[in-house]
C-alpha cells in the first residue's frame, strides 16, 4: 500500500510538473490548512484539511475540471482504488474550480468519484495557489493560474 500512496503523490507530482508548474512546498513540508465546500455522493459539506490530518494522511490532489478527458480518470481511478488507500489509512480529496452543484453531481456519478471519494470546490482558485505556482514563462495549465488581481491571470473558459 505504501507503493500506492508514493505513486499516487508522485503522479500528482508529475502532473504539475509536466504542464509547467512547480510544487510551491518542499518535500516533507506540512500543507498549509484550509476549508472548502466539498461533496461526497451528492451530498454538500465543508471539508477541513487540518481534521482529515487528526485522522490520518491525506492525498490532496487537485484538478481543472469534472467532466474532463484526464480529470475524469483521475477520480475513477482513485475511486477504484479507494479501499485500498482507505486500509492504509489515507484519505483522498480531490479540488477543481468547479462550482460545487458540479461537483455534487461528478461526486455521485458512479462512472467517476462513485460515491467514494469528495471533491472540493475552489471557486475562487485559493486553495490551489496552496499546491502550485507557475515558473516565470510558463503557461499554466487551466486551474492553476494565479489567483485574481495577480500579473498573469487569465480566467478559464466557460463551462
Amino acid at each position: 500500500m505504501n507503493n500506492l500512496l508514493a505513486s499516487s503523490i508522485a503522479l500528482v507530482a508529475l502532473a504539475l510538473t509536466s504542464h509547467g508548474a512547480r510544487a510551491a512546498l518542499s518535500a516533507g513540508d506540512a500543507a498549509p490548512p484550509f476549508t472548502a465546500p466539498a461533496s461526497l455522493d451528492g451530498k454538500a459539506f465543508t471539508f477541513s484539511l487540518a481534521d482529515a490530518l487528526r485522522r490520518g494522511p491525506v492525498v490532496v490532489y487537485f484538478y481543472p475540471s469534472a467532466y474532463t478527458g484526464g480529470c475524469n480518470l483521475e477520480a475513477h481511478t482513485f475511486a477504484v482504488r479507494h479501499d485500498e488507500f482507505a486500509a492504509a489509512g489515507a484519505s483522498i480529496i480531490g479540488v477543481s474550480l468547479d462550482d460545487i452543484g458540479r461537483l455534487n453531481a461528478f461526486s455521485a456519478d458512479p462512472d467517476y468519484c462513485a460515491g467514494k471519494i469528495p471533491v472540493a470546490s475552489d471557486a475562487g482558485g485559493r486553495t490551489l495557489l496552496i499546491g502550485c505556482t507557475s515558473q516565470p514563462g510558463s503557461n499554466p495549465p487551466p486551474g492553476n493560474e494565479p489567483a485574481a488581481g495577480t500579473p498573469g491571470r487569465t480566467e478559464p473558459p466557460p463551462l
